[in-house]
């Protein structure tokens, strides 16, 4: 093992989802500030159609990253119906109905929903600290909801829908995990183009006002920033390190969100807020302590992904090895050794 690999593994899948989630945490209060007035479908159409736009702007060579594949339209097509109309329409929706601080605070439930999917879905561990942290995350969740019990009845069910969208996207971001290895530019344009063309579509059947060219042009720029970039820096997070770990540090999010939607003039919320945002913090400071180290195997496989040779495991042989990241189809023999690591596409067995 390299000096490099026997570093805490998570650290750069860490980085990267923190950068994803200042991106999208930042985009939260701004999308409720220039989406006002604007239809829940035609917000969630301009936000991916920026997306689409960005991912087309960052697709890499065939030689520096895996293309994506006809077998991948299927899970693209749902990742696009969860993530980039489900998602975001529910999310416009409840943010036009309740405070923008404690919309952004919710939002952290969408670690809950991915870690929980993930373990279902994809087998990654889940240790009794990260289900200590999925508990307050949860429970911070319930003291938001609390906070705007006192608003009425239209806040809470703002702050329901903003629940509903989390839910959405950590199935999105469950079902992303299989094409993490793909070329994110070409993950983004699709699930962009298929989101925005699906939630258009429904704007227009839904008989949405045509947004004003000042807002359409912020939202578009919001949705390349907070959704298409951002959405590369957690993909590249979730080749790091899995998807229940990134959907943990994307949890930092909501507080991003907060602290801009405070600056921008929001002062609503109390005690409840208070508690709920201090076991939000408590899980993801809780979950970013995990350290996974024992003896494993890796099968022999055969795959395709973008790769270095100093991570100890790409010992394969090149005429010439190339000098940084680069992508072709390769052999892995059977292994087995300890070292730090995490749920990434080399260490998913089970436990």
């Amino acid at each position: 093992m390299s000096d490099r690999s026997s570093q805490l593994p998570a650290l750069r899948g860490a980085m990267l989802a923190l950068m994803a989630a200042v991106l999208f945490g930042i985009s939260t209060p701004l999308v409720q500030h220039f989406g006002a007035g604007v239809g829940s479908f035609a917000t969630a159409a301009l936000l991916y159609a920026g997306a689409a736009a960005i991912g087309a702007w960052m697709r890499r060579p065939a030689s520096m990253e895996a293309r994506v594949r006809r077998s991948d339209l299927r899970r693209l097509v749902a990742m696009a119906a969860f993530g980039a109309v489900v998602g975001p329409v529910a999310l416009a929706w409840g943010l036009q109905r309740t405070s923008g601080t404690s919309a952004s605070l919710m939002l952290s439930l969408e670690a809950v929903f991915t870690a929980v999917l993930a373990r279902l879905w994809c087998r990654e561990t889940m240790d009794r600290r990260v289900v200590a942290a999925m508990a307050l995350l949860t429970l911070g969740g319930l003291a938001l909801v609390l906070d705007r019990a006192d608003a009425g009845a239209a806040p809470v069910l703002g702050l329901l829908a903003v629940a509903l969208a989390t839910a959405a996207w950590g199935v999105d971001n469950t079902l992303s995990r299989a094409v993490a290895e793909r070329d994110p530019g070409q993950v983004i344009l699709w699930k962009g183009a298929l989101g925005a063309v699906a939630a258009g579509l429904l704007a227009v059947a839904f008989d949405e006002p045509v947004p004003q060219p000042g807002a359409a042009l912020a939202l578009l720029a919001i949705g390349a920033s907070g959704y298409g970039l951002s959405l590369r820096f957690y993909l590249l997070a979730q080749r790091a390190f899995g998807a229940a770990r990134t959907g943990s540090v994307f949890a930092f999010a909501p507080f991003v969100g907060a602290a801009l939607a405070f600056a921008l003039g929001e002062r609503s919320g109390g005690a409840w807020m208070a508690a709920g945002a201090l076991l939000m913090v408590a899980g993801i400071v809780l979950h970013l302590a995990e350290r996974h180290s024992h003896e494993h195997e890796h099968p022999a496989m055969d795959h395709e992904h973008a790769h270095l040779h100093d991570d100890g495991h790409h010992g394969h042989v090149h005429d010439g090895v190339p000098a940084g990241p680069h992508s072709h189809r390769h052999q892995h023999a059977w292994m087995r050794h300890t070292h730090p690591h995490v749920p990434d596409e080399h260490h998913g067995h089970r436990h």
